[in-house]
């Protein structure tokens, strides 16, 4: 059981990666300890301040003239919009008390519609669909500008729903009560108005909320610190306090599991992005599940599942970070914990996730980057000792990735799995474990020729040794002659796994037009589990940029490309990453894209969510900056250095990382005089840089042909 905090790492968009979609609350402000005397552009970090908007208006118009007002420019753009607006993809659906429920994005509605059908009319080529919520035309209604970020239904039944809006595309949102059979909100429901929210129904008066009670609410890191039990009829400020945590947490949430037979409630306080403590609620009492505080832990009917991140002694037994264990959750609660393994990594895999069926477990393991999925059968609950019997499920093709889109633990053993590849378009296939094998449902088009390409995994050794691999997008007739444009992307940060996908964006706007696609899985990452995300944590920083620079120099080794005609492009802690290349080495690159970047690794945790990053990268404002300081591209960029042309980009409305640290890096290498510093800020689409497809191929676009462009 995970909160939506623990979720929203700083990685959830992975600028580029695939082609859908997924306000700032308070301006990025500090205290005046944390304010840097010797830095000349804190102004820009006045969001939405006449001067920095001024700043901001005449470098858009910059970078307009350079990249976006020519014929070339709207091609591409056209292009990518084309694949995001297509009635061909493959519309994903959640299962809810019969009905398959999906919001989709398209030319006609490009804030999007909630849509249902049922299965039968869905396994047809062109479905009849239910329209449950149109957010163009409550717009419309209402003159806002709301994007669409989540929903949660009551269940069993799934009739009341908690909509969560945003006014930007940011993470701040509007709460507000739906009604499913009227299609309509709920006059005088629940209502919460726009801050970083998070809900969970109880029963259908009752609900958790943890959001900003006013000063002093809210954590360091911008996310609520207290959470309430409210009942429908009440004034939240009679909502009775649940827990209050403190201001260095970040973040506290309540949730029920309203099982049959199961119903528990718990309350989750987490430390950072990987350290939390979980209670479950008794009787007015919170009592712990006493697993380690960097474990995973998830109660589900009978069962506990952990999930390690270091290595665990409980029991007289010893088990290895990135496991995966099981117990009996009365007996655990009862101190008696007997374990059984359901997965232990070695040097080649690790666990990708794992969904719950009804009478099944199924598991998404990697290997080498690559899906395979295992599905595992508990024993009867009489014996909970028992052995947990385990199958393979027929493969996916080379080179591919396996999602499991959906289950349905309450009722059925139904899965939907995703499948693609870098050159197979995505399909969903639909079974039932033990009864119906896997059938495809539905198949994505091809938005390129993939004929004139091939996909191959290499792997390269790093400055210290380690062995780091990369997959390779290449045209079939590539010559070795280092003349070959060539865009390396990476993340390598908070366990966040770069695996093989299908983009049309990127066949259309790169591969089409003859480029090498290069995807690094650096350290920092979770491509080989816990321990491959901490091998770059914090003072081990640099090894992720090492390994970043040791696949660009293969690259070159191997005459794919050269460094005139090699790029770089990151988003968000990727930005990090090829901010960092821009400064540490500058010789391997023709070009950077930039990306909702941090780059001001002295400020980061006094700008917007930037103090919930601190188990990542450390505290600047101790002696944790004698390290963060060697990878902080703010403040290593010299006035004399030779760098390559650079783009930065992000969104006026990122209430996570924010616009200011790529508007002043900008601005410090322009007032340093360094050639080639573009900057582009979007106003709206939060994080993902886009509220609607329109945006976000604006934004796509601009990157590849900036790169294209310098690249040549």
């Amino acid at each position: 059981m995970k909160s939506v905090w623990l979720m929203l790492a700083l990685g959830a968009t992975l600028v580029g990666m695939n082609d859908t979609i997924a306000h700032d609350s308070k301006p990025a402000t500090a205290t005046a300890g944390s304010r840097s005397s010797d830095d000349p552009f804190l102004w820009l970090e006045d969001i939405r301040g006449d001067r920095s908007m001024a700043w901001v208006k005449q470098e858009n118009a910059k970078t307009a003239k350079q990249f976006i007002d020519n014929a070339e420019f709207d091609k591409t753009r056209d292009s990518i919009l084309e694949v995001l607006d297509s009635d061909a993809r493959i519309p994903l659906v959640r299962r809810m008390d019969g009905w398959l429920y999906n919001f989709w994005r398209d030319k006609a509605h490009p804030r999007g519609i909630w849509r249902r059908t049922t299965l039968a009319e869905y396994r047809k080529a062109e479905p009849k669909w239910d329209l449950v919520l149109d957010i163009d035309a409550l717009n419309k209604a209402e003159n806002q500008r709301w994007v669409f970020k989540s929903v949660q239904c009551l269940k069993p039944k799934y009739e009341r729903c908690l909509v969560s809006l945003s006014p930007d595309g940011g993470d701040a949102v509007r709460v507000r009560e739906f009604d499913i059979p009227s299609k309509s909100f709920v006059q005088g429901g629940f209502d919460l108005p726009v801050a970083k929210t998070e809900v969970d129904w109880i029963d259908r008066n009752t609900i958790y909320v943890g959001t900003d009670f006013g000063p002093g609410s809210m954590t360091d890191s911008s996310y609520p610190r207290i959470v309430k039990e409210w009942r429908r009829g009440t004034p939240l400020t009679a909502a009775t306090t649940v827990y209050e945590g403190k201001l260095t947490d970040l973040a506290v949430s309540a949730m029920h599991d309203s099982t049959p037979g199961y119903e528990r409630d718990f309350v989750q306080i987490a430390k950072d992005f990987f350290h939390s403590e979980m209670y479950q609620r008794v009787n007015g009492k919170l009592v712990r599940l006493v697993v380690p505080t960097d474990a995973t832990v998830d109660p589900h009917r009978e069962w506990l599942l952990v999930q390690t991140r270091s290595e665990w002694a409980i029991g007289g037994e010893t088990f290895p970070s990135g496991a995966l264990l099981a117990a009996n959750y009365d007996q655990f609660m009862a101190g008696n914990p007997r374990f059984t393994v359901l997965f232990t990594p070695d040097a080649h895999t690790s666990l990708a996730s794992y969904n719950w069926t009804r009478h099944h477990l199924i598991l998404d393991v990697l290997d080498d980057v690559k899906s395979r999925v295992e599905v595992l059968t508990p024993p009867p609950s009489a014996t909970p000792d028992g052995t947990w019997k385990r199958e393979t499920m027929p493969g996916a093709p080379a080179m591919s990735t396996i999602r499991v889109a959906d289950t349905d633990p309450d009722h059925s053993d139904e899965y939907w799995l995703e499948v693609a590849g870098f050159l197979t378009p995505s399909s969903l296939q639909r079974g039932v474990l033990g009864s119906a094998p896997a059938e495809t449902l539905k198949q994505e088009p091809a938005f390129f020729d993939a004929s004139k390409f091939t996909v191959s995994q290499r792997f390269v050794t790093s400055k210290d040794g380690t062995r780091v691999p990369y997959f390779e997008v290449a045209p079939k007739d590539m010559k070795l002659d280092g003349s070959n444009r060539t865009l390396l992307y990476g993340y390598g940060g908070f366990e966040v796994s770069l695996e093989p996908f299908y983009s049309g964006s990127v066949g259309r706007a790169w591969l089409e037009r003859g480029g090498v696609y290069v995807v690094a899985n650096i350290r920092g990452g979770g491509e080989y589990g816990p321990q491959w995300h901490q091998a770059a944590l914090k003072a081990n920083r640099p090894r992720a940029y090492e390994d970043f620079a040791a696949v660009a120099e293969d690259l070159i080794r191997r005459e794919v490309t050269s460094p005139q005609h090699l790029g770089a492009e990151g988003g968000s802690n990727g930005g990090l990453l090829v901010g960092n290349m821009l400064t540490m080495y500058p010789q391997l690159f023709g070009a950077i894209a930039c990306e909702v970047p941090l780059l001001d690794m002295k400020r980061y945790t006094h700008l917007s969510a930037g103090a919930s990053w601190m188990g990542e990268y450390g505290n600047p404002d101790t002696a944790d900056w004698n390290f963060i300081k060697t990878f902080s591209p703010y403040h290593n960029v010299k006035k004399d250095g030779h760098y390559p042309p650079v783009l930065f980009y992000t969104t006026t409305s990122d209430d996570r990382v924010g616009p200011v640290q790529a508007r002043k890096m900008a601005a410090k290498m322009q007032a340093m005089s360094l050639p080639n510093v573009w900057f582009y800020e979007n106003l709206e689409g939060g994080h993902g840089a886009g509220a609607d497809n329109q945006q976000s191929a604006h934004m796509h676009a601009m990157a590849y042909d900036f790169l294209w462009d310098q690249l040549k």
